[in-house]
């Protein structure tokens, strides 16, 4: 019965940025496959939105609003749900982005940023969760990059750096937590969440987006919580240390097409 390596019953998830896109969606998608789940975000309103969701799916939730850049506070997610379920057995690290800069205003500060809010987070609470994710049957680690990670384009540099070191993390990581914990990543191409409204509230950039995609359109976020999924579940047992490239199909070596908004460097 290969549908039922998909399901995630009675197990506990944590998701960081759960509170609208990718995130949601992803924690939605446990939801689903059985899982309860604790959801993490800034903002509780949106939180509160999702739980609702949740539940209606006949699973648990807990909201837990916090600054997810303030590293105690992400790691302490871990003890939270340890406290709530009594257990922790996926991770997802959703929580990350940077605004596009050219070079000439990407200071050390706005690259440092990048990696801690990107990176730094993630680690924190893998480190936080690993006591329990070692005594689950099938502790997993899902961590969200990005197609920037492996590609150019102007204005992300600070982003993209970030993003490929959060691939890099997870190839390592995963090899040091093997065979009891797996930890693997998606790199996501363009989706259609707030992060993208730039592109998406412009007809031109859009269709240049959706030109430069191999399957001609943009993603929805239910694309990658259908990876995310794939990868907590015992669906994706055999794979730890991999990065999934969930972005349409793109294959060229840059994406040098939005942000005509930033200055050339006199």
């Amino acid at each position: 019965m290969v549908l039922e390596r998909f399901r995630l019953d009675d197990r506990v998830a944590v998701v960081t940025g759960a509170g609208r896109g990718i995130g949601a969606a992803s924690a939605l998608a446990l939801a689903e496959a059985g899982a309860d789940v604790v959801l993490a975000a800034r903002t509780e309103d949106q939180l509160r939105e999702v739980a609702a969701q949740v539940e209606a799916l006949g699973r648990k939730a807990l909201v837990v609003a916090a600054d997810l850049s303030d590293l105690d506070q992400v790691a302490a997610l871990a003890q939270t749900t340890v406290d709530a379920f009594g257990q922790l057995d996926v991770v997802v690290n959703n929580v990350g982005g940077s605004m596009p800069k050219e070079f000439v205003r990407t200071n050390v500060a706005a690259l440092e940023g990048a990696f801690h809010f990107n990176v730094s987070t993630a680690h924190a609470l893998t480190r936080a969760a690993l006591p329990r994710l070692l005594k689950s049957e099938g502790g997993a680690v899902v961590n969200i990059s990005s197609v920037m990670g492996r590609v150019s384009g102007r204005g992300y540099l600070a982003y993209g750096t970030a993003k490929a070191a959060l691939a890099h993390w997870t190839r390592l990581a995963a090899r040091d937590l093997a065979p009891r914990v797996r930890v693997n990543a998606i790199a996501v191409g363009s989706v259609a969440t707030s992060a993208l409204e730039i592109v998406t509230g412009d007809e031109g950039l859009t269709a240049q987006m959706e030109a430069n995609t191999p399957l001609r359109r943009i993603g929805e976020p239910d694309d990658i919580a259908a990876t995310v999924l794939f990868l907590a579940s015992p669906a994706g047992g055999y794979l730890t240390g991999k990065v999934l490239e969930v972005d349409g199909g793109i294959d060229q070596p840059n994406l040098d097409m939005a942000l005509p908004d930033l200055g050339v460097p006199e």
